[in-house]
């Protein structure tokens, strides 16, 4: 037991010093000089956190006969602004170098979390578009990948003290490709009116999405694996 409160207290320790406020210049050598302040960057991402509970207000009236489909347009809005601002706060990152402890955080966080619930309500038959209602297996592995990884960060975190969170190349698709979907799907009564086979096309992104989130599940397990290697490696070594 005493084992067990002497690693907790280690683990918030560390989780006290990541999100520590620092003055610019000031360098860390667990982060590398990676600075913790609200930039522009930053509040994009709050912001994008926060239009999630208006979104899903909405979309739980999709097929409210009272509303129409002028809901769903307002929805569609709201989700075409996040996903936009999910490039909008990387481009301002990357352009100013301000990369920051809390935009890496916060930004896989909430294409998580408006993605989580957009795949949801889209499979729920209350909340469904009508006739591109999102398979469940669709859902599950969508979903299935993000509770993996983020399952894998705590135990590496729990392991090692260590907090890495390297978004991959596979992850970046899957996320791409999840947004594309979940437009796809809110815009399709319109775009079927003008071109039917238009939902064959969405069809194939959701699948091509459930595909993509496999391939990252492999490509973050092998990223996992061999930043435990190292790390027992360095441990090995440094006990020596």
């Amino acid at each position: 037991m005493a084992k067990l409160d002497s690693r907790v207290s280690r683990h918030l320790s560390n989780l006290k010093s990541f999100f520590k406020m620092r003055k610019m210049g000031s360098k860390n050598t667990n982060d590398a000089g990676v600075k913790l302040r609200m930039s522009w960057a930053n509040r994009i991402t709050i912001g994008r956190i926060l239009l999630i509970v208006p979104f899903v207000a909405l979309m739980l009236h999709l097929n409210d006969s009272a509303v129409g489909s002028r809901v769903r347009y307002v929805a569609l809005a709201f989700f075409l602004v996040m996903a936009l601002s999910d490039a909008l706060d990387g481009y301002l990152a990357r352009r100013s170098d301000d990369v920051t402890a809390l935009g890496t955080f916060l930004d896989p966080l909430a294409d998580k979390l408006l993605i989580t619930c957009s795949c949801l309500l889209l499979c729920w038959e209350k909340t469904a578009v009508e006739g591109m209602r999102l398979p469940d297996v669709v859902v599950v592995f969508i979903i299935g990948k993000d509770l993996y990884i983020t399952l894998g960060f705590l135990i590496i975190f729990y392991i090692t003290s260590e907090i890495n969170i390297e978004p991959g190349r596979m992850g970046k698709l899957c996320t791409a490709l999840q947004l594309v979907m979940i437009a796809g799907i809110l815009i399709s009564p319109d775009v079927q009116k003008i071109w039917q086979n238009f939902k064959y096309v969405v069809m194939t992104i959701w699948w091509a999405a459930t595909g993509a989130s496999i391939l990252a599940v492999i490509q973050y397990t092998r990223a996992g694996t061999r930043f435990m290697n190292k790390y027992e490696q360095d441990k090995i070594a440094k006990g020596s």
